[in-house]
């Protein structure tokens, strides 16, 4: 897919040029929305003319801006630049016909970057964890005083990240491989692949091409590459980038020895000496127990010019006490808050994933010359958000963890490795990835398998296989799901929703998944 700069106006020269944006979502309605306020004479086409589009197309039609529904053109016609969303696959006859005509197409990614003035992105990718992650970097930005906020695929367009004013200092910018596929001059200060396990096999064409547009991220010989030593495919991928190599992973004597690792229970800093940023049992730590004093995090402030932070947290030192009562959980909510980071304020428990997350994050941050202890003060308050292995309630000695965001299997796996007992509830609707192997890793800590969705069957199979001891049964509905893993349950277990599929063919998306499993619980009383 061609994304050059052949011929394209920039800047105020977009006054008068004809753009198509291919897609009515936020990311496009986004992008619309900023080249007509450039001068640009925008058309914008989307396949779909459900009420969903039909609202969006009003709302960009107030601004004078020109929407199609209901079919996509097969030409590029007069555009001199097409703008597409990036859930659009790259086959699709109109982007083929621009690419054949010399016409560049571009994402939403691509031209906020050509307009990103002097921001600062630090960008997240990987097959998971890049929400989290990119939540946790925020913090660390905002904490360390930048001016800074999160976007992309997080939720805020990055066009409308780029065009705020003032601007921001930094970004910290989470990327899918849809939106990655489609950039071109994308070169960020420093970048992560936390992770590649299969996955929109059917969008990308393979395996293959689905790595390829992850390692996009460090195409420039600028970019700081943040790769991960316990994941192969990751750690294949830094071997070929041009710029600076980092890596992280949770064993210090791994080969290759990771930069950012756990040493002696504290995350440590050996890539720009930074040393120790926070013990492990302080992540989270503050406003962890009611009625403990949170840890000294030495931030006083995190309003939009970003956190102050004072000498209280030292590199070396713990980021404060790890609570002992029994609070919501790791990475709970504290002393430091802000309303862009949604994950300081739920209810979730830790797992390696998230530790492994947290290091992450710290690289780049590193790379953007944040202090290490607003690294510790940023991490001893944080929380993942929502539907990410959150509590949900608690009955008869069983616990309830909504991680509705394991939409795949290599999501579940983690989820699944975080709990020594699991009524496990799992389906949806699968995106063309198999089962077995994460029923392998999992079978130990399985005391029975309630099944949902499109998908049952091919998780049942793969139980028969591998754990045909596990009982295992079939729900209507979530309400049936959550009634018969309760019964199901045995004090000490955990009901852990982690479907390791898609939502769409039962929910309108994850959230609404998680919010009708969390409903449930809440009507057992727990």
């Amino acid at each position: 897919m061609s994304t050059s700069a052949t011929s394209v106006p920039a800047g105020a020269a977009l006054a008068g040029a004809q753009v198509t944006v291919v897609g009515v979502g936020v990311s496009g309605a986004a992008a619309a929305g900023a080249l007509a306020a450039r001068g640009a004479r925008v058309v914008v086409v989307d396949a779909a003319d459900g009420p969903g589009q039909r609202a969006a197309a009003e709302r960009l039609r107030a601004e004078g801006i020109e929407v199609r529904l209901g079919g996509l053109p097969a030409e590029a016609g007069a555009a001199s630049l097409v703008v597409t969303s990036p859930g659009v696959p790259p086959d699709t006859p109109l982007l083929r016909a621009a690419e054949a005509a010399g016409v560049p197409v571009w994402g939403e990614v691509e031209l906020a970057w050509r307009w990103r003035g002097l921001s600062r992105w630090l960008a997240v990718t990987g097959t998971n964890g890049k929400t989290t992650t990119t939540e946790m970097l925020g913090a660390m930005l905002v904490a360390g005083g930048r001016r800074a906020t999160t976007a992309g695929n997080i939720g805020t367009p990055i066009v409308a990240a780029v065009e705020t004013r003032p601007p921001y200092d930094a970004l910290a910018v989470e990327l899918s491989s849809f939106q990655l596929h489609y950039t071109s001059t994308v070169a960020p200060r420093a970048a992560v692949i936390l992770n590649v396990a299969p996955d929109h096999l059917d969008w990308h064409g393979g395996a293959d091409a689905y790595a390829a547009a992850k390692a996009r991220i460090w195409a420039a010989p600028h970019t700081v590459a943040v790769g991960n030593v316990d994941d192969p495919v990751s750690l294949e991928l830094l071997s070929r980038a041009p710029g600076r190599r980092v890596t992280f992973g949770l064993d210090p004597n791994a080969t290759p020895r990771p930069d950012l690792t756990v040493v002696n229970g504290y995350l440590v800093d050996r890539a720009f000496s930074g040393g120790r940023l926070i013990a492990v049992a302080d992540l989270g730590a503050a406003g962890r127990s009611p009625g403990r004093r949170p840890p000294a995090t030495g931030i006083t402030g995190g309003g939009p010019a970003g956190g102050r932070v004072g000498g209280a947290v030292a590199g070396g030192t713990r980021a404060g006490a790890a609570g002992t009562g029994d609070g919501p959980g790791p990475f709970g909510g504290g002393q430091f808050r802000d309303d862009r980071f949604p994950g300081f304020a739920t209810g979730a428990e830790l797992g390696s994933h998230n530790i492994a997350n947290a290091l992450a994050a710290a690289a780049l941050a590193r790379a953007d010359g944040v202090d290490p202890a607003a690294i510790g003060a940023a991490l001893a308050s944080f929380r993942p958000g929502a539907h990410r292995n959150v509590t949900v309630g608690r009955r008869g000695g069983v616990r309830y963890v909504d991680d509705s965001k394991a939409t795949n299997p290599h999501a579940a796996a983690a989820s699944l490795r975080a709990y020594p007992s699991v009524v496990w509830i799992a389906g949806g609707l699968n995106k063309g990835l198999e089962f077995d192997d994460l029923v392998v890793s999992a079978r130990h800590g399985l005391r029975a398998v309630v099944l949902i969705g499109q998908c049952a069957d091919e998780v049942a199979a793969a139980l028969a296989r591998h754990a045909p001891d596990v009982p295992v049964e079939r729900a209507a509905g979530m309400d049936d799901a959550v009634e018969a893993a309760a019964k199901l349950a045995a004090p000490g277990d955990t009901v852990l929703l982690a479907p390791a599929a898609a939502s769409m063919d039962m929910f309108r998306d994850y959230a609404e998944r998680g919010d009708l499993f969390a409903a449930a619980v809440r009507a057992r009383g727990g």
